[in-house]
Formats: C-alpha cells, structure tokens, sequence
C-alpha cells in the first residue's frame, strides 16, 4: 500500500474541487485531487453546460422568429441530431481528457478511485481494480463531493427507472412524450429543452413553479411553457407511478392518469456524503457539512467542505466563489499569514447570504440575485419594491416584436440601497452582473442615478425602476 503526502488533499474533482486545488498550488502548495467519475464533475457533463447547450439552439430560433424581417427567413424547423452533436460536443462525448491535461498544466496530481477519510489528515483511496493507496495532508483535506439528484418517496417512483437531470442531458434520443415530477430549475429547464425538441411534455409540480423566487417569475415561466406547448400542473400532488410495456403511468393526487414514455424525477438533490468517511471525524455521513465563511468545518483545523456538498447554495458559481476562498485561506494559514475574515473578506463567500445570482434558462429567462420582497420582509427590512414593466423599455421592445418581460427592484429604504433584482424576459441574463455589482457593492441609490444606461438598450430599466424609486419616496 503506497502512501504519499501533499499540503492538500481535495475529494471530488469537479469546478468547485478543481478552483480550490489551483488557488493552493497557486500560492506554493501541493495538491491532489481524488474523483472516482469525470473530471470537471457534474457541471461540465450532466448539468450546466449539456443543459445549456441543449435550450440554446431553440432560442436562437425562436429569437429570430420573433423579430419581422428575420422570421421571413427562418423556413426550417430545429434540427434535433445537430441539437444532440453540439450538446455533446460541450461535454467532450464524456470524455475528460481534456480536464486531465488541465490539471496537469496546473501542477495538480490526480488519483482516481473512491476516496475515504481514514483518519485526521487522511484519505484512503481504492482505485477501480480494488488496489488502496493512503494520501496524507500536511494541511488541509477539502470535501468538494457535491451533490447527486434524489427521488422523491413517491409510491413506485424509484421502481419506474426515472430519469435524473443526468438522463436528461445526455439522452440521444427524444422521446415522444415525457413527464417531469417538479417545479424548480431542472423541471423549468428540462421542459423548455424537451418541448423546443418535439417531446410532449407534462410537469407537474406539487407548489407553484420556482417557488424560491418571486411570484411572477414562476407565473410567467407557467405561461411560457403553456406557449410551448407544455401541460404545467401546479399545486398537483404525485400518488404512485408505474412503469410497464405501454411506457409510465403517472397516477396524480385526484386519480387523474397521466402516461409518457419517460418520466424526470426532477425533485431535488442529496449531498455525496454517505460514503467518503465523515464517521471517522465524528460527523454524520449522508447529511450536508456545516461550514463557516471560511469553509472550515467547525472544531476543525484542517477539514473544509466546498460547493453543493456544504449545502449553502446549490451553484456552480457559488461553489467556484467558495472555491476561491477556501483556496487562499488554506493557503494562509498553511504559511501562517493573516486571514482576512471579516465580512467580504478575502478568505470568506460572505455572498452566500444574501447576493446570490442565478439564472434560469427557460422561456422565458429568470435573473435574479440578492433578496426577493418576501425574503427581505421575513429578514426584517424596511423596504420598497418598485416593478417595471420591461417591455416598455425601448432597448427591449427594438430586441423582440412584442417583448414582454418584468423587473423588480427590493429597496432597503432605511440605507436606500438595493437588497434583490430580479428580471424576467428574453435574453435577461445579460442584465444580472449589473445587479450583483449593485447589491453586494450595496451601492446607495443617489449614486446609481450616475450610472447612466446607453440608449436604446434593455439596460435601460434601470434607469425606469430608478425614476419609479424616486417618485415614490418624494
């Protein structure tokens, strides 16, 4: 049994594991990565970009198809084959070859096998043909597992070999029909993808959809995928489903019978904590890892967990940002330099509590960041919302023909600072930075009259919230 020590030693080798290696053996550490899959995880070949690439194309055309003098021009349909090629261009045809030479360019050793925790500082490694290997930290060990999708204890759920969001994005063939069981982003996105694709598609979602955001972003989405063609069922309860010959037999909370020919259990994640060794540090294997703002495990000095696995936000980007900090704090206090750990600190994601953005990919676009009204007044907040309508933004009605879309603005008027955005629209996305700049810089609203928006863009709407803003608070 070979034995080897590093500074570092970091479970899971997706963005987040792979951001917290390179920060340290940027700042003169050495690190090793341990991951059992692929390298560059659940992000590069299941999740963010084989989803995105998935929905882009029938954006593009339905962009074009909304604006007069291009649609004349649009005289095809999607071609569902060139769709699948390009998503898997963008995961490599699942290949991480490419992942592999990056981590060596960057000076960070790779084992491949299942990592445990064995004791304080080590982590014990069974590679595929069985043979272990004992990895010991100088320093520091980072759990950087994320998470796996779960499936709902619905009655005969688990039995009908559901899709996960992994079946979902890989998939090579289009079924002609598919039920998703859920409300959030994957159910969003998923059947944004699947309707654009041809599939007939059926969500059915026990609350509203995207219910952890501002009302009219899930009535909105609900309406665009009406428009799709989607059958979007809310508030609708999940008895028991059924798999047999004829395909899946959804049977729904009033007895009413819904059949596809798959089904996408898109109902939330689990953290990859059941069987990397967190018994032999005393925790609970199975569970999320509770962390501080600097990553740290507390009555720990040299255990970190980074990313989904902590159970703060469910982002890549928020992981990679954990990431950063884990990184250079590890490196730190290895070489026994100040942590900067106040808030905002360097060696902190003091983001993670309130300036988080996100984006959904659906028909039409959620971009939100930072605290919805309801969240801020649940925080004790004395705050104004001012709503726009974006479609009367002149950049936004130039876009599309017809452009229709909302923004929102969460004030806190005792500092006048902004403490949540959210827009709604097509191509809202490229708003959000903006946004994320003004809520975690909590720029006061005297100041953002400067920021002067270019005419005619959609960025326009800032200066339109801010003008309602003014007007309210005269």
């Amino acid at each position: 049994m070979a034995t080897d020590e590093y500074d570092l030693i970091v479970l899971g080798g997706g963005p987040v594991g792979e951001n917290v290696a390179d920060r340290a053996v940027q700042a003169g550490l050495t690190a090793i990565i341990v991951e059992s899959e692929l390298v560059g995880g659940e992000c590069s070949y299941w999740a963010c970009m084989p989803s995105k690439a998935l929905l882009r194309s029938a954006q593009a055309l339905r962009a074009a198809q909304n604006v007069d003098g291009a649609k004349q021009a649009v005289t095809g349909t999607l071609d569902v084959r060139a769709v699948l090629a390009r998503r898997d261009s963008f995961t490599a045809n699942w290949s991480d070859d490419g992942q592999v030479k990056w981590l060596d360019s960057a000076g960070i050793d790779l084992a491949r096998g299942h990592g445990r925790i064995s004791g304080e500082r080590e982590v014990t490694v069974t590679d595929p043909d069985g043979a272990t290997r004992v990895l010991k930290a100088r320093h520091a060990v980072a759990i950087s597992t994320g998470t796996s999708a779960s499936i709902a204890p619905i009655d005969g759920l688990a039995d009908a070999a559901p899709w996960t969001s992994r079946e979902a994005t890989s998939a090579q063939e289009i079924p002609a029909s598919l039920a998703i069981i859920g409300g959030g982003v994957v159910a969003v996105e998923m059947a944004t993808a699947y309707a654009s694709l041809g599939a007939k598609v059926t969500v059915i979602a026990r609350g509203e959809l995207l219910a952890n955001m501002e009302t009219f972003a899930g009535e909105r989405v609900g309406a665009g995928l009406r428009e799709l063609g989607v059958d979007v069922r809310t508030k609708t309860d999940t008895a028991r489903v059924r798999r047999d010959a004829e395909g899946v037999t959804i049977t729904l909370g009033d007895g009413t019978e819904i059949i596809a020919d798959e089904v996408l259990a898109a109902t939330g994640r689990t953290p990859r904590s059941a069987d990397i060794g967190l018994g032999a540090v005393g925790l609970e294997p199975g569970r999320y890892i509770e962390t501080d703002d600097t990553l740290r495990v507390p009555a720990s000095d040299w255990l970190y967990a980074v990313g989904d696995v902590n159970g703060r936000v469910l982002l890549t980007h928020q992981g990679k940002y954990q990431a950063r900090a884990a990184g250079d704090v590890i490196a730190a206090r290895a070489k026994g330099e100040d942590v900067d750990d106040a808030a905002w600190g360097r060696h902190v994601a003091t983001a993670d509590h309130a300036a988080v953005p996100q984006v959904v990919f659906g028909e039409p676009e959620v971009a939100s960041v930072g605290l919805t009204a309801k969240a801020a007044e649940e925080a004790g907040y004395s705050t104004r919302v001012i709503d726009q309508d974006l479609g009367a933004v002149a950049g936004a009605s130039l876009r599309e023909d017809g452009y229709a879309g909302q923004a929102r603005m969460v004030v806190d008027t005792k500092r006048d600072v902004i403490l949540g955005v959210t827009f709604v629209g097509p191509d809202v996305a490229d708003l959000l930075q903006a946004a994320t700049i003004a809520v975690v810089g909590e720029v006061p609203i005297s100041r953002l009259w400067h920021a002067v928006p270019a005419y005619p863009t959609v960025s326009e709407v800032w200066l339109r919230l801010l003008e309602q803003y003014g007007r309210a608070s005269a």
